[in-house]
Formats: structure tokens, C-alpha cells, sequence
């Protein structure tokens, strides 16, 4: 009974969190439908509320903003509200910080989070995987001492990626994965249940990491 109990709690788990997980986003993306006047709401206009149509608006909102930031007069409407924003003190802080994470992550040219690494730690002898996010910048790099280059590697907490440490690891000591960011990161998630395709022989070499 416990087998079976068990086998069904696979199958289903999987299904019902999934499902949540969209409920959950679609029940917030819905909620902006709640911002328009009331004379403009499907429920007013139709009698009945649109499941989904929050999502639609969504897409559509972030996909016009694209084209109007695509032309000249959209990037001048730009400059403008940015220039507002560092005006005022807390929210032009964390504003800038968002813009700058937001470009290096899904600018085409940029390279974080494209690469899967494994590098020792927290100590000697334990490796881990982690994702490079670029190179640090000198000032940084200086005050470490080490005369080789250093890449920054953000090292993600298991079984939650979204927290984690930034390292500044000397790039001879880096070893880079044959994986793809998606299997890295199920690896990472399943708490190393989940095996990869594919992992370098060189981790087990007495010359790893040296």
C-alpha cells in the first residue's frame, strides 16, 4: 500500500503544484484588471469576469512598451521619467539597481547566468555549482590581492535558487559544466536528486581546481 500510495503521490504532486503556481499567477495578473474604472471592467461592460484577462493585458502592456521604448520619442519619454526618478533619494537606488540587474540578465550581448560552473566551496574539497555573472571590476578585483582574473559566480541556495552568494573565484580555479542552465539549475532545485546528462570527468581529477 505504501508503494502505491506513494507512486500516486508522484503522479499527482507534480500536477497540483503546477497548477497552483498558475492559478497563483493568473489570480494576480487578474488583479490589475481591478485598477480600471469600474465602468470599464468585463463585469460591467459583459455581466461576468474574464479569467485570464489580466495575463492578456499584461502582455499586451509590457509588448506596447516595447515598441513605444523602441523609437526615438519613447526614448526620450524614457530619459525623462528616469531623470525624474533620481530625484528622489531611497526609490532612485533601488530603481537604479533593478535597471542594471534587469540589462545585464536579458541584454542579447550580455553573458550572466549563461555559463554553469562547479567551484569549491564553502571550503577546500566541497564543490558546488554556481553560474557566472560577469567580470568584476577593478577596484574590486584589487583589494583581493590575487594577481590572476577573477570571475564573480553567484552560487545559489538549494532548494531555493533565488538566494545565494556572489563569489569572486580566480578563473583557473572554475570548472566549467557541459550542462545547460536549465539542467544546472533542476540539479541545483531537486537538491541533486535529479542527475544531469552530462558532468565533466575533470572534478574527480587530483588536479581539479588547482
Amino acid at each position: 500500500m505504501r508503494r502505491y500510495f506513494v507512486t500516486g503521490l508522484l503522479v499527482w504532486l507534480p500536477i497540483v503544484v503546477t497548477f497552483a503556481v498558475l492559478a497563483w499567477i493568473v489570480g494576480t495578473l487578474d488583479a490589475l484588471i481591478d485598477w480600471l474604472p469600474e465602468r470599464w471592467r468585463p463585469e460591467t461592460l459583459l455581466g461576468y469576469r474574464i479569467p485570464g484577462l489580466g495575463v492578456v493585458a499584461a502582455v499586451s502592456l509590457v509588448f506596447a512598451t516595447g515598441i513605444v521604448a523602441a523609437n526615438v520619442l519613447g526614448q526620450r519619454l524614457i530619459e525623462l521619467w528616469e531623470a525624474l526618478i533620481r530625484r528622489i533619494p531611497i526609490v532612485k537606488s533601488l530603481y537604479s539597481s533593478v535597471k542594471q540587474v534587469s540589462e545585464t540578465l536579458f541584454s542579447e550581448g550580455g553573458q550572466a547566468f549563461r555559463t554553469a560552473v562547479l567551484v569549491e566551496y564553502p571550503r577546500r574539497g566541497a564543490w558546488t555549482v554556481a553560474f557566472v555573472t560577469g567580470e568584476p571590476p577593478a577596484a574590486v578585483v584589487g583589494g583581493t590581492g590575487v594577481a590572476e582574473p577573477m570571475i564573480a559566480v553567484y552560487v545559489p541556495t538549494t532548494p531555493n535558487p533565488t538566494s545565494g552568494f556572489l563569489l569572486l573565484v580566480p578563473e583557473s580555479e572554475i570548472i566549467p559544466l557541459e550542462l545547460g542552465i536549465d539542467e544546472a539549475l533542476k540539479y541545483v532545485i531537486s537538491l541533486g536528486t535529479i542527475t544531469p546528462t552530462a558532468m565533466p570527468p575533470s572534478i574527480h581529477s587530483p588536479d581539479a581546481g588547482t
